[in-house]
This record gives structure tokens, sequence and C-alpha cells, in this order.
């Protein structure tokens, strides 16, 4: 049986890789992103796949998303939609800290606060929040981000807790590094942080902590939330699922 997926920052990335594995497999997919020609391109030629441009952590923009649904039902939420700044705690701009805390965490807590109650209606809901390594672990200079993903483990187990009565589960993916565009703008400016070539940031501080020194696959992550739709995983819930290659065994 075909599921309904919705899942936000889907104009590239690994929302767009998602959204892309998703409508193969015959899903019905929901693409989701603040830029509407970025969104539109990624659903272009997928089979049942539909576009919805609204910016996540803006809380009448995101009603009036959901509102736009009408009756369909979503089933399965996936929370993607992030950015990235890399700059010491004593330069970082404050408006920039709100922006990726609103992006990265209020906006989640939105999205599942709209789409609780078609889930409860649909008698089956998963929520899936892509974290990060760093919901675990910290790296300097990425205060904002770490902070936000750090807040979205909380968030989970806190809907998982309310959402035990149902067949609703909510959980954190935690991968490490994955080689997409956003991961491209950290190597540049982390080589211009810490004075190293862009070659050098990714063996000697994306890779180096994991053991398997190999980038995270889209293809590992849509398994993943495969998996945890499906029965087997009914029961597995406010947890932190680790995609790390070893990083956190240390």
């Amino acid at each position: 049986m075909s599921r309904s997926i919705l899942i936000t920052g889907a104009g590239s990335g690994l929302g767009r890789g998602l959204a892309e594995h998703f409508a193969r497999a015959g899903w019905r997919v929901i693409a989701c992103d603040v830029q509407l020609a970025s969104v539109t391109e990624t659903v272009a030629g997928l089979p049942g796949a539909r576009a919805l441009a609204f910016d996540v952590s803006d809380s009448a923009a995101v009603e009036r998303a959901v509102a736009e649904l009408g009756e369909a039902s979503v089933e399965v939420l996936v929370n993607n939609a992030g950015l990235q700044h890399v700059a010491k705690l004593e330069e970082f701009p404050p408006e920039r800290f709100g922006q990726l805390i609103d992006i990265m965490l209020k906006g989640p807590f939105l999205l599942t606060r709209a789409l609780l109650p078609r889930m409860r209606a649909a008698g089956y809901g998963r929520v899936v929040n892509v974290g990060s390594i760093h919901a675990l672990v910290a790296s300097p200079f990425k205060g904002a981000y770490v902070a936000a993903k750090h807040g979205l483990l909380g968030l989970a187990k806190v809907a998982a807790l309310e959402t035990a009565d149902a067949d609703i589960t909510v959980n954190t993916l935690c991968p490490s590094y994955i080689h997409t565009p956003l991961v491209d703008k950290q190597i540049k400016n982390q080589a211009q942080v810490h004075g190293l070539s862009e070659a050098e940031v990714i063996a000697k501080i994306m890779l180096e902590p994991m053991p398997k020194k190999q980038f995270i696959t889209v293809e590992e992550v849509a398994g993943t939330i495969e998996f945890l739709c499906s029965p087997a995983a009914r029961n597995i819930t406010g947890q932190a699922i680790v995609i790390d290659g070893g990083w956190t065994a240390r």
C-alpha cells in the first residue's frame, strides 16, 4: 500500500533526493520548499508528486499550505528543511542565529502540530525529523545549527510521548555528512575559517571522525525512513537513529 509523504526542504540536496526516491517507489509525494521554482523542478517528471512553496518557520504560511492540501492525507512527515552558517560565537549575527533556529526547530514544531490531527484521523502516522550527527555532538563555529539539532531531539521525545496512544511514531535521524550542496558550501566556509584546503576539510574535519571514512548517501537515509514506516518499527519512537559511520562509537 502506497503512503503519502510530505518532505520539506525538497528543492535541492537530500530533500530532492528523498522526493525522487519515494515518488519512484510509488509513494504520493508532497514536495515542499520556500523556493517555488526549485520545488517545481524537483517534482517535474515524478509520478504523483505535487509541489508546495511556503516558509516552514511562518505559522500562517504553514496553516495555509496545510489547508491547500484539502482532505488529502499526510501519513508521513519528513522535517528536512535546513541551512547552515559557520562563524565564531562572538561573530555570529544574532538575526542569522534566530533564522536557523526558526527553520530547523520552530518549523518542525509547526508542521508536526499541523499534521498530527490528520495522522490521528488516518489511524497511522510517522514523523521523521532529519537531525544530524550534530544533534548528538558539537563542532566549533556551528552554534545555531548544533543548538537547533539538539533541540529537535527534545521536541521529538515530547511528541512521541504525546502520540503514544496511537499508531504514530516520532523519531530523529542523525546522519553524519551527506554530500549535498549544503555540505559543499560548508566545505568552502570551513576551508576559510580553518585556513585549510577544501580537500583537507573533507579528510581532516568531515570524514576524520568517521571510522568508515565515507559520506552518507541519500539511499541510506531513504531506506531508514522506509523501515521506520514499516510495521516492524511501530514501537520505535522518541529515538535518535544514528547513521554516522561509527563516529559516536569512539
